[in-house]
């Protein structure tokens, strides 16, 4: 009895375990504020960002694949499930190279591991089981109701792992529209981005940017690594939702900003208020103008006529307009009332921009920023994808990268956008179809070779076999 009360009172007297997570270091010891203490190894040689973290890619086309490659990129093991015999539809899709796979494909699918599985059939249900009792994050880009309609609900996926974080990319959120499909230039138009794209005099324009697909991807990883943050402290998974509208829209606030203003007065920053044109009830294109509080155009440079892009932005910014009134010969510009101030330069905008495009007229775009670079003003070049392609800087900081392919051959590919100086990209080719498929299969489920045979041989990981000719007849 005594025993018991001892051991009764002493349970009394142990604090209630919190239900916090604690990070260790590799020594196991933590600090006071839950983190491990400061590695000891040289920058660059702690590991990845995402090492450890486990993807179960269920993603196709382009917004759920740039998603993936981002979170592959910052380390995570990113395994893309896809139908066998098919795969991911832009394997074939705009293919240059004939019996290889497209740049569609591979430029947004590096970094990941194939495996092929027929999701109606049952050894490969089984395999999907297993793949999401495995991973932290479920991927998908499908059409509404897909994922539903393969049995992978959000109540079936938490039953199976209450850690596991399930996100998608859909074309809109909530509402009316829920269930349309949507693709990159239907975002652009349904966000906003089209309508306040191109000139006044001209259509709607979409723009060359992917800010459908591959910004909406962009807006779902950062998702991804909040939801996985905050599993850190509640211990489960949760939802993620990316709608495309939404993501093209927030690229798109300043539109959203110039819409409120414009129930105040007409927008002075834009040409048409300097050239009389009245205002609608919404925001308008704009041309070239740029659409903040400093005003700019793209230019002609020297070689413009047979040259498509030997142009260049320039931006009047005001503390620098001393410099640039040196610049095109017209100093006396300094202190004319019609000019000297922001607000008095506005309505004249156009003829503005006229005079400088003489003297960026007399220099290649290269030397205009050269030259404007030395007195701080703004500009940029109008560089081709031919020009970025060949441009030394870009592959030696990663963001364009030459990768081997064992079917294509080389090809260029963009590296990882986000640099980070303890967590160092290495950029690696994308995987044939169903490459990684028994390597997955055995280290990491867990099958056993018995197992695996099995599998082969009945079709949950294979293409179905055609009729032969004679069978077909």
């Amino acid at each position: 009895m005594a025993t018991k009360k001892k051991s009764k009172k002493a349970a009394a007297k142990k604090p209630a375990a919190k239900n916090v997570l604690k990070l260790k270091s590799a020594k196991g010891a933590a600090a006071k504020n839950g983190l491990p203490k400061p590695s000891t190894k040289p920058f660059g040689q702690a590991g990845k960002a995402l090492d450890g973290v486990k993807v179960l890619d269920f993603t196709h086309v382009q917004s759920g694949p740039t998603c993936t490659q981002l979170l592959a990129y910052m380390g995570a093991d990113c395994i893309k499930v896809e139908r066998p015999g098919v795969g991911d539809i832009t394997r074939g899709q705009l293919r240059d190279v004939k019996g290889a796979d497209s740049l569609y494909f591979t430029m947004l699918n590096g970094n990941k591991r194939s495996i092929t599985i027929d999701s109606k059939h049952a050894k490969g249900k089984d395999i999907l089981d297993r793949l999401i009792k495995h991973c932290d994050v479920l991927v998908e880009n499908f059409a509404p109701g897909a994922l539903d309609r393969m049995g992978l609900t959000w109540e079936y996926i938490h039953k199976l792992n209450p850690r596991m974080i399930v996100a998608s990319v859909k074309g809109f959120g909530p509402g009316p529209y829920e269930d349309c499909k949507v693709y990159e230039n239907v975002a652009q138009c349904a966000g906003g981005s089209a309508s306040t794209t191109g000139f006044r005099e001209g259509p709607p324009l979409v723009t060359g940017s992917q800010i459908g697909d591959s910004g909406t991807g962009l807006h779902l990883a950062f998702g991804i690594v909040s939801a996985l943050y905050q599993r850190m402290r509640t211990g489960r998974g949760q939802m993620v939702l990316c709608a495309m509208q939404d993501g093209v829209l927030n690229l798109a606030r300043v539109k959203l900003r110039d819409q409120q203003r414009l129930k105040h007065g007409p927008l002075a920053e834009y040409s048409q208020y300097g050239e009389g044109v009245p205002f609608g009830s919404a925001v308008p294109r704009a041309g070239n103008d740029s659409g903040g509080g400093q005003p700019g155009w793209i230019l002609k440079c020297k070689g413009w006529e047979k040259d498509p892009d030997a142009y260049i932005y320039f931006i009047t910014q005001a503390p620098v307009w001393a410099e640039i009134c040196d610049l095109i010969g017209k100093p006396e510009w300094k202190t004319d009332p019609d000019y000297s101030t922001p607000p008095a330069r506005l309505p004249r905008l156009k003829a503005i921009f006229g005079t400088i495009e003489q003297w960026t007229m007399t220099k290649t775009k290269f030397e205009v920023m050269d030259i404007c670079n030395k007195v701080d003003i703004p500009v940029g070049p109008i560089l081709s994808m031919k020009e970025i392609a060949e441009e030394k800087s870009l592959r030696d900081t990663g963001t364009v990268v030459e990768v081997d392919h064992p079917t294509r051959g080389k090809y260029l590919t963009v590296g990882n956008p986000v640099k980070m100086s303890d967590s160092v990209t290495e950029v690696k080719r994308s995987p044939l179809l169903g490459e990684h498929t028994e390597e997955i299969l055995t280290k990491v489920l867990g099958y056993s070779a018995k197992e695996v045979a099995d599998i082969k041989t009945s079709g949950a990981i294979t293409p179905p076999e055609k009729p032969s000719k004679a069978e077909a007849a």
